[in-house]
């Protein structure tokens, strides 16, 4: 089993303090649909930063970014609903409402807190053991932006309404196109088994992404590679520098819309070389892989999840008890004085 293989790596159950245990996981994140990545409101310009195109190559360009925020987020969410809908999100101890994302009321308790981190609102913190970073494009962003034109019809079917004025709701945006592919690499810090489970299920679940993600930001997630060690895997911007750098080589044109077979190949020359790199010490082969995915899709199955996220949850059991009884003794010292 390719769990058995990673097992150096792995917690044998949760600690608090960390122990240089690491799990890193190359990703690669294809838009299916239309896509908006941008950190304003709309008619902003998509996410994008000029960097080096390779390692070799010095020549700059632009690339789109999908920043680590706007992975990591939707990923949480996906988590969350189904711990919910196992009755695993606690009550918050302030506020006493429902464990929640984005309103300083953490349960602190939850699976998703344990994993994920939290800080405000609560009466401690707890730093995320997943740890994420910007995800660029291979292909320069002015291969894969389109313009939109936004308009409002009325219920007459037209832009104008039953007196006869025109609709001034028109607007031009940017999108990215569907096929864009992004690069990421996914750190885990001192996961046990089921909490690597837990984190790349919810990734490989999760399929949409960005703004308007009702409408748009359908994308597919697909895990190239984990690795074991105790540092962190090189970063997804060399990672694409070193994949241009070799498409270049082998004069394959860059332009979109770009095969992701030929992607894929030119990335797996790259990850075979990270063993030799300091700190990393473990590869999954791809047989090893594919039974490691086969094993998370097993634990998600609708006939192992409850229990799957059942025996996580308990995992966490003792350090909820000692996070309780530490909160009610510096409650009983404040009485007494």
């Amino acid at each position: 089993m390719s769990i058995e293989k990673l097992q150096s790596f792995l917690a044998p159950h949760y600690e608090n303090f960390p122990k240089g245990r690491t799990i890193g996981a190359v990703v690669l994140r294809t838009t299916q649909s239309e896509t908006i990545f941008r950190t304003e409101g709309t008619g902003e310009p998509m996410c994008r930063e000029s960097v080096r195109a390779g390692v070799q190559n010095l020549e700059s360009i632009l690339r789109l970014v999908m920043t680590k925020r706007k992975q990591i987020a939707p990923e949480r969410r996906r988590g969350r609903e189904f711990l919910r809908s196992h009755e695993l999100l606690y009550p918050a101890p302030k506020s006493h409402s429902p464990c929640s994302l984005n309103t300083n009321a953490p349960c602190e308790m939850c699976v998703d807190c344990f994993l994920y981190g939290f800080a405000a609102g609560g009466e401690g913190a707890q730093k995320s053991r997943v740890w994420t970073e910007d995800a660029f494009s291979v292909l320069p962003s002015s291969e894969l932006i389109g313009d939109r034109t936004i308009n409002a019809v009325f219920e007459t079917g037209t832009m104008r309404d039953e007196e006869g004025k025109a609709s001034t709701a028109l607007n031009t945006s940017e999108y990215i196109k569907p096929g864009v592919h992004f690069l990421d690499i996914v750190t885990l810090k001192d996961v046990t088994a089921d909490e690597l489970r837990y984190a790349l299920g919810n990734l490989l679940l999760t399929t949409r992404y960005g703004a308007v993600s009702s409408r748009v930001g359908r994308m597919e997630n697909q895990i190239l590679g984990v690795f074991g060690g105790i540092t962190e895997l090189p970063s997804s911007l060399e990672l694409v520098q070193g994949i241009y750098d070799r498409l270049v080589a082998e004069n394959v044109p860059l332009e979109h819309p770009f095969d992701t077979t030929t992607l894929i190949d030119a990335t797996q020359p790259i990850l075979n070389s990270w063993t030799n790199k300091r700190g990393i010490s473990v590869k999954l082969s791809a047989e090893e892989l594919e039974q490691l995915i086969d094993d998370i899709d097993r634990h998600w199955s609708m006939e192992e999840r409850e229990t799957f996220l059942k025996r996580l949850d308990a995992s966490y059991q003792p350090y909820r008890k000692i996070k309780n009884a530490s909160s009610q003794k510096g409650r009983k010292n404040q009485s007494e004085e």
